[in-house]
């Protein structure tokens, strides 16, 4: 092989792996927001699950591209497990269309598609045109891409070290283990499935080294998720290895399949005889849905096993447990008066919760307690939750017709629920001051402590009375929580003051002292809050006459 050969195959694959991007981009576009709305409705039907993740991964081309949108909605708590190990099933099968469609010989029609598909992605205004010119240009490069490989490989059939390379590949293991490597460099079994199609359609490959290649290249497939899943929470975690856990199984019952009933694979063979492209791309998809009816009735066992791979934290088993709205469970047919009664409990709820954080916040960040960071990042999923929940039902309440005084406290509370949820964020924030103060003790001296500290239970009063006033609804401690709102502004400002001084005379570092400014104005703004919150059910008369 020369090194001409060598680049034409290099830039074959890479014009395959670029179509088959430009194609997924362009189908995701053309589809905007909407596949992701379907994969939020999923339901705890794990058949509806296995039947969405097909639809969407065929309409996406792209099995990576959805299995990173379901870790995401089970990172972001809009999915459970459970559910999402359907999708994902689903999805082992929708990816299977790809070696099919090229198992077609299309190679003569890429160049017109080529063409056509540029003009349209680059020359067109409208982008709904231009999407579809992605995807078609997309489709091209797959198969200019295909054909560039098999024009490249074919002197490999004549080198002796190629063929001795692949011989070495007649073992399954080792054909398993080199499918799973070079899906994991590639991140497409797709892509990997279809050049080994290509070499067996060459003569280089035979059938049965092909089949054990396409089954390493399945378990190989989950490389992108796991590193995706590195920058997500234990749940999204635990759904990559959920991916793998149900590859690996897959990939061990095939082969004991395969092993023990050998005709399966001679059934194959026969639906598409002396075609051997068709028969490796036939091989994908059925092995894809043997797998997926053989353990989909298993899947609830394989979801425990990764949790317990991963085990639960005790902040995960709150976060589980507090995740829920306890007192507005069915507000459609309860009288508005009620529904308003119980958002008023649940929003109680919401600001105790987010007040606890912002303490937890102060503790943790000073002395860098994990477990208390923990608990932040948990609690901001809470309070994320219920307050979406809360004002949501809040948002439909208020679109109906409503006695004058139902409406004011209905509008009112939903402002109140935004309040808690920017405390929560500022909370969030604080604990996030970490990444960039390693060693809060060393960077702040203990008087720039002790004022920060001050300014926190300050602060934290100012909510507690706030919290206070609307729960009891007792307005006549507005003016002291105003004093004491007051008092965290006079702090704040002394605080930064001072703090400016120690940087100036070398007693703090300059980065040090910007981070101190920024979290006494994320406690300045909590306080702020605070006061919304305190004033948000006064009567506006009444209001009037304490601001006097």
């Amino acid at each position: 092989m020369t090194i001409t050969n060598l680049f034409t195959m290099l830039g074959g694959v890479g014009l395959f792996l670029f179509g088959m991007t430009a194609m997924s981009s362009g189908l995701q576009n053309a589809a905007g927001d909407k596949l992701r709305g379907i994969l939020e409705q999923v339901t705890s039907s794990k058949i509806k699950g296995v039947l969405l993740g097909i639809g969407v991964t065929v309409m996406i081309q792209s099995s990576s591209a959805t299995d990173m949108m379901v870790i995401g909605f089970v990172n972001s708590g809009l999915m459970e497990i459970t559910q999402a190990i359907g999708v994902i099933m689903g999805a082992n099968i929708g990816t299977t269309v790809t070696a099919q469609i090229t198992a077609f010989d299309l190679s003569a029609f890429a160049p017109v598609l080529l063409f056509c598909g540029c003009v349209m992605a680059l020359f067109m205004k409208k982008q709904v045109v231009r999407n579809i010119g992605s995807i078609i240009m997309g489709f091209g490069m797959l198969f200019v891409g295909i054909a560039m490989i098999k024009t490249a490989i074919t002197p490999l059939s004549q080198s002796p070290r190629f063929i001795a390379f692949l011989s070495t590949l007649e073992n399954p293991f080792l054909a398993i283990l080199f499918g799973m490597a070079f899906t994991a460099l590639l991140q497409s079994s797709s892509s990997s499935v279809v050049i080994f199609q290509a070499f067996a359609i060459q003569g280089m490959l035979d059938y049965h080294t092909a089949v054990y290649l396409v089954i390493g290249a399945a378990i190989g497939s989950v490389a992108p998720n796991i590193l995706a899943s590195l920058t997500t929470n234990r749940n999204g975690k635990r759904t990559a290895l959920l991916n793998l856990l149900f590859n690996v199984f897959r990939a061990i019952f095939l082969c004991l399949l395969i092993n023990i009933f050998p005709q399966i694979l001679d059934a194959i063979q026969a639906l598409s005889p002396n075609d051997v492209g068709r028969q490796v791309a036939n091989t994908h998809t059925i092995f894809a849905i043997i797998a997926v009816v053989v353990m989909l009735p298993f899947s609830d066992y394989i979801a425990k096993l990764s949790k317990m791979l991963i085990p639960e934290l005790p902040q995960e088993t709150i976060s589980r447990r507090e995740r829920r709205l306890m007192y507005m469970i069915d507000a459609q047919n309860t009288l508005p008066a009620v529904t308003i009664r119980q958002a008023m409990l649940e929003t109680e709820r919401l600001g105790k919760i987010a007040r606890d954080s912002l303490q937890d916040a102060v503790n943790a960040f000073f002395d860098k307690d994990e477990e208390l960071i923990e608990k932040v990042h948990a609690s901001e999923e809470i309070v994320d939750y219920l307050s979406k929940e809360i004002a949501s039902r809040l948002l439909a309440l208020t679109a109906t017709e409503l006695p004058e005084a139902d409406a004011f406290r209905a509008s009112n509370l939903t402002m109140i629920v935004s309040d808690f949820d920017r405390i929560s964020d500022h909370a969030h924030n604080i604990v996030g001051f970490l990444d960039k103060v390693p060693d809060p003790k060393k960077a702040f001296s203990k008087h720039a402590r002790r004022d920060m500290i001050f300014l926190a239970e300050q602060t934290n009063r100012t909510i507690n009375l706030a919290i206070d006033i609307f729960v009891n609804e007792n307005f006549d401690l507005i003016p002291e929580a105003q004093q004491s709102e007051d008092l965290v502004n006079q702090i704040e400002s002394e605080a930064i003051e001072k703090h400016i001084g120690r940087v100036i005379k070398g007693k703090c570092d300059p980065l040090s002292g910007l981070i101190y400014t920024d979290m006494c104005e994320e406690f300045e703004r909590c306080s702020d809050h605070g006061m919304n919150i305190a004033k948000a059910l006064v009567p506006r008369k009444l209001l009037e006459d304490i601001e006097e």
